[in-house]
């Protein structure tokens, strides 16, 4: 037996090392591309592009699914060219991560082009990421929601908040600079949190207006400057509690038996007579989801 232990685990321990040698070289590779102008414009002819439409992911519906395309740079190229501007847009485009294989990966805006031109070329839609995050796979939902993350970012930030001269992004997209100033402005995030409020047997979900009808989910917020994450939570719940209606549609205490019906229910699933719809909750993919589904397992347990 100690003899079938040891070679386990020298099998186990190699394929870690091949793991970690793996994402070290596509970590590096990466970093290389968001430094080396040149070697990125180089790696933009053989990438390929998830494309965007004023921030909308565009989607392709194959039967029953919805997949995220990963457009070649070469078709890239044969779209642009209808419009005569293929190179200019090449050069908007932002590098959001590459393959194990070092094939690197691009997000491209095309807002300022026909939308339905482009649809008509690749045979698919541009579709609200919100929307897309529901009906696409799961290991393309954080691609795109970085990726539209860093697209908006740079249109915000065109202009330098010093100076007010214009910023020129690098070509991967990783910085913009000020060459007015010298100043170099780097995508950032803003910190959120998110909890599941329970009193023991129940669970507190609120939905935004701008949630799909009939979706609840988990409290969430920004923190404020200097807040460590306890004090960020409590002020949260603390102000959702009391429901601020410019912020919540609704807000309410959920128990067991109707937190698993939730689970089941898919988007647009349960129409009731007056058109509202039954509670449903976020997808697998969501931290929200993890969170309910975490509360629930808690609870079947204390009743086994």
């Amino acid at each position: 037996m100690a003899a079938i232990y040891q070679a386990v685990y020298r099998r186990a321990s190699s394929l870690m090392c091949r793991f970690h040698s793996t994402y070290v070289r596509k970590i590096r590779y990466l970093n290389d591309l968001k430094e080396d102008d040149s070697l990125c414009r180089q790696a933009q002819t053989s990438g390929t592009f998830y494309l965007f439409h004023n921030l909308s992911p565009f989607l392709q519906e194959v039967g029953k699914q919805y997949l995220v395309p990963q457009v070649s740079a070469a078709e890239i190229k044969r779209i642009l060219e209808k419009f005569k501007e293929a190179e200019q847009w090449i050069e908007k485009s932002v590098l959001i991560g590459c393959s194990d294989e070092h094939v690197p990966h691009f997000a491209l805006d095309l807002g300022a082009l026909e939308k339905s031109v482009i649809e008509s070329e690749l045979k698919g839609s541009f579709t609200d990421l919100r929307k897309a995050l529901f009906v696409v796979d799961q290991k393309d939902s954080p691609l795109l929601a970085s990726a539209q993350s860093l697209l908006r970012w740079h249109d915000s930030h065109q202009y330098c908040s010093k100076t007010g001269q214009p910023t020129q992004k690098n070509v991967a997209g990783s910085k913009r600079v000020c060459h007015a100033s010298g100043i170099i402005y780097y995508p950032q995030m803003s910190p959120v949190v998110i909890t599941l409020v329970s009193d023991g047997s129940r669970c507190l979900l609120a939905r935004q207006p701008s949630f799909p009808q009939g979706m609840y989910s988990a409290l969430s917020g920004f923190c404020d400057m200097g807040e460590n994450v306890e004090e960020t939570v409590r002020r949260e719940v603390a102000e959702e509690i009391s429901m601020n209606s410019l912020e919540l549609e609704e807000a309410r205490w959920f128990d067991l038996e109707e937190i698993m019906k939730g689970l089941k229910r898919k988007p647009g699933s349960s129409k009731q007579e007056d058109g509202s719809l039954l509670p449903w909750f976020p997808p697998k993919q969501a931290i929200a989801h993890q969170l309910i589904w975490e509360w629930v397992k808690q609870q079947t347990s204390q009743l086994a």
